[in-house]
Formats: structure tokens, C-alpha cells, sequence
């Protein structure tokens, strides 16, 4: 059944050190070298938000989440990228798309479209208080990362 899920997760990462302390070993002559200062950024220096997808055949799109992940937003993200992706991989409607238990997740006009969309694929229930069920999206959404930031510098 794994090589038939689609899993899903978002995930926010700090674009500096989460707890603005920077750790440096030097000498006591080195203090005022270049190469041991860093720059300091205001509340923290920010962090980003995306959203992204993977099942056992393939990477899907990694997503940055501009504003907050309300329903509204994750709605579209489910018509725009969720379902032609689950169309595609399983034109049969023999996929499964699990998500966990995120507000957004759960509200009315999320459920909704699932209802109507249910031909298309199945929606796994994610249980209550339960643990993360995908470790892996957060490593895959990371690599998936680190792949884009490659081919924006290239």
C-alpha cells in the first residue's frame, strides 16, 4: 500500500540561528578578526514556510507558503497541486493522500472538497494525537530545498 500514499507535510524553517547566540572557538588574539565576527540580524532574521508532497515514485513541487497556512490558502494549494499530481500518478483513483491533523487540514472547506473529490483518490485519516507519520517528507522537503536554492545560484 506505501508505493499507493502521497504524503504530505509543511514545514518552516529559520533562515538564521533560531535563538540569535553565535558559537565560535578562537584564540584569545583573534577576538577582533574578521574571521571571527558574524553579522547579527533583528528579530531573529526570519524563516520560510513551504509545503511540499513525495510518494515511493516521485518528488512533488516544494511550495513556499507566502502569507499563513490558513484554509483558504491550503484549499488552493490542494486544487492547484494536490489533485492534478494524484490525477496523474493515479489515473485509476487508486491513490491515498495523507495529511496530518493541521487547523487548516480539518476545516469545513477543506473537508468539503475532499467529499466531492473522493472518486478521484482516497483521503487517509490521520489519527487524533498521534505522532508524525511521515518522517521522511521533512528530510525530502529539505533536499528538495537545497536542490532549488542549487539551481537558482547556477
Amino acid at each position: 500500500m506505501e508505493k499507493k500514499v502521497m504524503w504530505s507535510n509543511e514545514s518552516c524553517f529559520q533562515l538564521h540561528h533560531a535563538d540569535g547566540r553565535v558559537r565560535i572557538w578562537r584564540k584569545q588574539h583573534e577576538s577582533i578578526h574578521p574571521t571571527c565576527m558574524s553579522t547579527t540580524f533583528q528579530a531573529g532574521g526570519g524563516s520560510v514556510m513551504v509545503w511540499g508532497m513525495f510518494s515511493w515514485h516521485d518528488l512533488g513541487p516544494l511550495i513556499r507558503v507566502e502569507q499563513s497556512l490558513n484554509s483558504t490558502t491550503y484549499l488552493s494549494i490542494v486544487v492547484d497541486q494536490v489533485h492534478p499530481i494524484m490525477l496523474m500518478v493515479y489515473p485509476n483513483g487508486d491513490g491515498f493522500f495523507q495529511q496530518d491533523n493541521a487547523p487548516c487540514h480539518g476545516a469545513h472547506i477543506v473537508q468539503e472538497w475532499f467529499q466531492e473529490h473522493e472518486g478521484d483518490f482516497t483521503l487517509l485519516r490521520w489519527p487524533p494525537q498521534s505522532p508524525d507519520l511521515n518522517p521522511k517528507l521533512d528530510s525530502a522537503i529539505h533536499q528538495r530545498q537545497l536542490v532549488t536554492l542549487r539551481n537558482k545560484r547556477a
